[in-house]
């Protein structure tokens, strides 16, 4: 079992762990890590892989390698990171089991019984062991041979947000290097969620002459030039994912999401969500009935001094079947009395068979300009204020990917370029109203149908 990573897979599996190609790759990698920790010199001191979802990267480089690792070097440690502690504490139980069982006949090494959690365990009569962490948690201990940060981002809401970012990159540099010995090596494994993630800022630091990482891509689609020898279009891992199984997930999850998880070719947020040719047109007539809604989102600043200030959008979104169409979108600068008449006049022309919301500033404030409507001009409507979380970007991610599906269409009327000039350009654009209304309208529409990327690891 001593000779590889992969050779202890397929035992401690018992023939259950698959050698796709990619895996063995990663085996030889490892080798190499193991080689340079082992020597100070030779190998590889620096190994980034990154990896689509689901393709066996954690299962590998989490459980097996740093179990195998310390069987062949009892004396060293083990840091393991991931996107939360009790997440990556699940790989420090299992490389803790995985040596309580092969330990003594493999490697003639035992897992302490007076310190064995899952998160933090040694071995008996050597000085190594195992600690575990949330990536942007504290990490506590002795200090580590090998470092591994295994998915530190757990969702696009993390990705998509610059504080996370910055503060996952700041625990990096202050806490998960601060605790490598001086010729420690690390790997990190991640599937790519955007251009400043923890990965693209290692990236971006090299080519700036900082440390020197490897750095693997290996997408689920091959590009050229790919790592394994495959023809631009081949599966990772058909045993798996046939190409055309990666194409269906592309239509599910929409080609941005695809790009970045499963391509290694991560988002950025200078790129279009939107493209006004994947909105279609539809005859206001001939738009089936269904459920409809009209989302407000209300100007925080009124018009003054030549300043150009947020204007009051208001989007009415009718759903049939899967589909959607955007009826109309009211729109101005206007006082606080004039978007109350605006509101009134929408109200009138759209009639009572649908619902109404605002968006609900946090605060006092918030609740205090929802409970006016309520109690005055839309007493007699479905209306209710909706409280927003998450970034701009993250609220207009469903609605994003409706829209590449070709499920949004739209009425041709007056508002139309306004509405796509407005809507090609966020979120950099200067005005993002009718798009904070439009995927507030939808996200309503759409209840009970979350399709915010969550949790795709393995």
């Amino acid at each position: 079992m001593a000779l590889s990573p992969a050779t202890m897979a397929q035992v401690a599996s018992r023939g259950k762990w698959h050698p796709a190609p990619h895996l063995m790759l990663l085996n030889d990698l490892m080798l190499l890590v193991a080689r340079f920790i082992a020597n100070g010199k030779g190998g590889i001191k620096r190994l980034l892989v990154t990896t689509p979802p689901r393709h066996g990267k954690s299962l590998f480089l989490s459980q097996y390698c740093p179990a195998w690792f310390l069987g062949m070097f009892p004396d060293l440690r083990v840091i393991l990171t991931s996107y939360e502690a009790d997440f990556a504490a699940t790989w420090g139980r299992k490389c803790r089991d995985l040596l309580t069982e092969y330990g003594p006949a493999a490697f003639g090494v035992k897992v302490s019984q007076t310190s064995s959690a899952a998160n933090r365990w040694d071995f008996e009569r050597a000085d190594g062991g195992m600690v575990t962490a949330g990536a942007g948690g504290p990490i506590t201990g002795k200090g580590a041979h090998l470092g591994i940060i295994d998915d530190p981002i757990k969702n696009s809401e993390q990705a998509l947000s610059p504080l996370h970012r910055n503060k996952l990159e700041e625990w990096y540099k202050s806490t998960f290097y601060t605790r490598l010995e001086p010729s420690a090596a690390i790997i990190m494994i991640q599937t790519r969620w955007h251009d400043e993630d923890l990965a693209g800022m290692r990236i971006k630091a090299m080519e700036k002459g900082g440390e020197e990482w490897l750095v693997v891509n290996l997408p689920a689609i091959a590009l050229e030039a790919d790592v394994l020898g495959r023809k631009p279009g081949e599966a990772l891992w058909p045993e798996r994912y046939l190409v055309d199984d990666l194409e269906r997930i592309r239509g599910e999850v929409g080609t941005q999401w695809f790009e970045s998880l499963y391509q290694q070719r991560p988002l950025t947020e200078q790129g279009a969500m939107f493209r006004r040719e994947n909105f279609k047109p539809l005859n206001r007539a001939k738009v089936p009935d269904g459920h409809e809604c009209r989302f407000w989102d209300l100007a925080a600043t009124e018009a003054r001094h030549g300043a150009d200030p947020d204007w009051t959008a208001g989007v009415h979104l009718r759903r049939f079947g899967d589909n959607y169409c955007i009826m109309d979108i009211a729109r101005d600068r206007k006082t606080p009395h004039g978007v109350e008449g605006m509101i009134a006049a929408a109200c009138e022309q759209d009639g009572f068979a649908y619902s109404i919301r605002m968006e609900e500033e946090g605060g006092s404030s918030g609740k205090s300009v929802t409970s006016y409507y309520r109690r005055g001009i839309l007493a007699l409507y479905d209306f209710r204020g909706i409280r927003s979380t998450g970034s701009k970007v993250v609220r207009a991610m469903n609605f994003s990917r409706a829209v590449e599906a070709g499920k949004v269409f739209y009425c041709p009327a007056e508002w139309n370029k306004d509405f796509f000039d407005e809507i090609e350009r966020f979120p950099l654009g200067t005005h993002d109203d009718q798009v904070d209304a439009a995927s507030g309208a939808f996200n309503e529409l759409s209840k009970g149908a979350s399709m915010i990327l969550e949790g795709v690891y393995g």
